[in-house]
């Protein structure tokens, strides 16, 4: 199983690395060429692509092309970096490193860093109005994605993690964080896929079901790691959440450890009303149960 869903789960990264090299922020003629290369030093860095990834399982799994599908995953990705970027600034989370190298502004400088992250937000939105998808589907997807990493999501979350690190967080405070941080994205990217492959209303919520099951899953197995992992495995410094309120604080890690087998189980019920879910079975699966 593992082998199999590593071997797509790599075409897929290869596809999305080829497009983001080639297709972002190149600009020779532009005198703005430190932007550019801040901005692409963070967006190439690598990682999991796990959000592009979703974009274009899901638009297979409606019938349509991951062709089709790239420019979304494009610009949830450019959401993602720059969401990385803010994170690890010194007014945030102070952070040195990312995905095994220095994070953006210990290589440009805090000033620089804010920008690239400030304008890989702004080029997401410009890449999805101009993909060469009807106008309806841009527009749906122009609505998901600001929905999901504005206030009413991804930074909401934010803000809701900065004012939590001075609170004893409840269960309910904590899903509130992180049903925002991490799950929104997760969500977005989901159903951008459906957006992209033409999908239907039903496909959209059952699309949204799934990840929001997973994005807890996936956040609790973070807050394991960032206890019982390995900084050299994770690429970055593991043991930083001892001062938050995270889902390990809350419970001890086997409640958690059952906790992220039953939401990733809710996620996999969740693909009912599609047809070849093996792939996105199995990789939920590994996801929820990585060491890294």
């Amino acid at each position: 199983m593992e082998k199999t869903v590593d071997l797509k789960t790599a075409q897929y990264k290869n596809i999305i690395d080829d497009y983001l090299n080639r297709q972002c922020f190149i600009y020779p003629s532009e005198p703005q060429q430190k932007l550019f290369e801040a901005m692409r030093y963070s967006l190439m860095a690598g990682g999991k692509r796990l959000r592009p990834i979703f974009v274009l399982e899901f638009c297979r799994l409606c019938s349509g092309t991951w062709e089709q599908a790239l420019p979304f995953a494009a610009a949830i990705e450019m959401i993602q970096t720059y969401s990385l970027i803010h994170d690890d600034l010194p007014c945030m989370d102070d952070d040195d490193f990312r995905r095994g190298i220095p994070t953006n502004h210990k290589v440009y400088g805090e000033s620089t860093a804010v920008l690239a992250g400030d304008a890989l937000l702004t080029e997401a939105f410009h890449h999805i109005a101009t993909a060469p998808l009807s106008a309806e589907q841009r527009i749906q997807a122009v609505e998901i994605l600001s929905f999901c990493a504005g206030a009413l999501g991804m930074v909401g979350g934010q803000v809701l993690d900065i004012e939590g690190e001075s609170k004893q967080c409840t269960e309910e405070d904590i899903l509130a964080i992180h049903s925002r941080k991490t799950g929104a994205l997760i969500v977005a990217a989901c159903k951008l896929g459906v957006i992209a492959g033409n999908g239907n209303d039903a496909q959209i919520s059952a699309a949204e079901e799934f990840a929001r099951n997973l994005g807890l899953a996936f956040q609790i197995r973070d807050d394991m790691l960032d206890v019982i992992g390995s900084a050299a495995e994770m690429g970055k410094a593991t043991g930083t959440d001892t001062d938050k309120n995270t889902f390990v604080q809350l419970y001890e890690l086997q409640k958690c450890e059952e906790l992220v087998a039953r939401y990733t189980a809710g996620a996999i019920s969740a693909l009912n009303c599609f047809t070849d879910i093996q792939y996105l079975t199995d990789l939920s699966n590994i996801l929820t149960n990585r060491t890294y």
